[in-house]
């Protein structure tokens, strides 16, 4: 029988290419949302044909209500409407919401008991023990769709005992701006930092991706994913992004995922697990590429790293400080009302004047969000 697939976020990078795989695997389509896309999603609901749709933004949800009117597509909106869908019986739900915004969607997927394939690294960054603890309450098993994540769960295949896992290895683009020095990034302009030279990507994670802050939420990630100590957590910087990311174990032997860099690799196996099926992806071709390399990140020139690793060592509401200032910061930057590396300091000091609790709740976390928004358009 067909899965059934509800797609968080389907108009997005991510969600665009989760639908590309489910027409090459037949898949069924349960439910579609999105922000305020909705030209977009009325093509995808023609197309699809699923019992339910949402739009986070209500003006644009009313839109999409009239325009689909001629199909059986129930129209819903508001956070609301994105957390029903979350829950609709189905098969997968694939969260590739950007942001904070995935949070809730991501725990009410959860609690229905849905398999969860998950592209929305806020989810964990800012949840954290929430999410993992829900997780393991509900028996749900959430498989990675972020290309690093899934590169590492691929390669710990096999692995017959956690403990025999010695490191982890994330690697990194390096984005548009490495080898450049700070005194180089004072004036960038943000169609520079939308210029990623390897992956096609929202503007949000294309701009984490420029100031490498991408890589610190990833490590954050990677702590709750793979239940590892951060000091356990390596990054290197690799530009040609084939190696997607390694494991060393215990012997030092290094298992590695490799593939050209293309996103409907990780989602694909993600809805697949723990099978492999054909793909549309072109074959890696390694002699294409003839040279790999492989150099240590400046962790002087893109600092957000640091702070992401400081706040995860901290513990408690600090991830979720430094993921809801950057995503303040982010946002101001592409608007042109800060510069470049005033997202790293905004970010920063936010974690800085942070409070925090190990022990936290959705409310907490929720809270968190509200002043690290405040204080960095405070700043501003």
């Amino acid at each position: 029988m067909s899965k059934r697939l509800t797609i968080l976020g389907s108009t997005g990078s991510i969600g665009k290419q989760a639908l590309e795989v489910t027409d090459m695997q037949g898949y069924g389509i349960t439910a579609l949302t999105a922000a305020k896309n909705a030209g977009l999603l009325e093509e995808q609901i023609r197309k699809y044909k699923p019992a339910y749709a949402a739009l986070s933004d209500p003006e644009a949800a009313k839109q999409l209500k009239i325009a689909v009117a001629d199909t059986d597509t129930k129209v819903l909106s508001g956070k609301e409407g994105v957390c029903f869908c979350a829950q609709l019986d189905t098969d997968y739900v694939l969260n590739s919401i950007v942001g904070m915004a995935g949070l809730e969607p991501t725990l009410h997927a959860i609690r229905a008991g849905h398999s969860l394939a998950l592209a929305n690294k806020e989810t964990l960054v800012a949840g954290g023990s929430l999410v993992t603890k829900t997780a393991d309450r509900y028996g749900v098993k959430i498989l990675p769709v972020d290309s690093e994540h899934s590169a590492i769960f691929q390669s710990l295949q096999g692995c017959a005992d956690k403990k025999q896992v010695k490191r982890l290895i994330l690697t990194a683009s390096g984005g548009p701006f490495f080898g450049r020095k700070r005194e180089d990034l004072k004036n960038v302009t943000v169609e520079q930092a939308l210029n990623h030279p390897n992956w096609s990507m929202g503007a949000k994670i294309t701009i984490d991706s420029a100031s490498m802050m991408n890589k610190g939420l990833e490590l954050i990630e990677a702590v709750w994913l793979f239940d590892m100590k951060p000091d356990d957590i390596d990054i290197v910087v690799h530009r040609q992004s084939v190696v997607h990311s390694l494991v060393e174990y215990c012997d030092n032997s290094v298992i590695a995922q490799l593939g050209v860099p293309d996103m409907r690799i990780p989602i694909q196996y993600a809805l697949t697990y723990p099978d492999r099926i054909p793909s549309p992806v072109k074959q890696l071709s390694l002699t294409d590429y003839g040279t790999l390399t492989f150099e240590k990140p400046d962790y002087e020139t893109f600092g957000c790293i640091n702070i992401c690793r400081n706040a995860i060592n901290k513990g408690g509401l600090f991830p979720a400080c430094a993921n809801s200032a950057n995503e303040a910061a982010n946002l101001a930057f592409r608007q042109g009302k800060i510069k470049f590396l005033d997202i790293e300091r905004l970010v920063g000091e936010a974690v800085e004047k942070a409070f925090s609790k190990d022990d936290y709740t959705l409310e907490d976390v929720l809270e968190t969000e509200k002043y690290a928004e405040e204080f960095v358009l405070s700043r501003i």
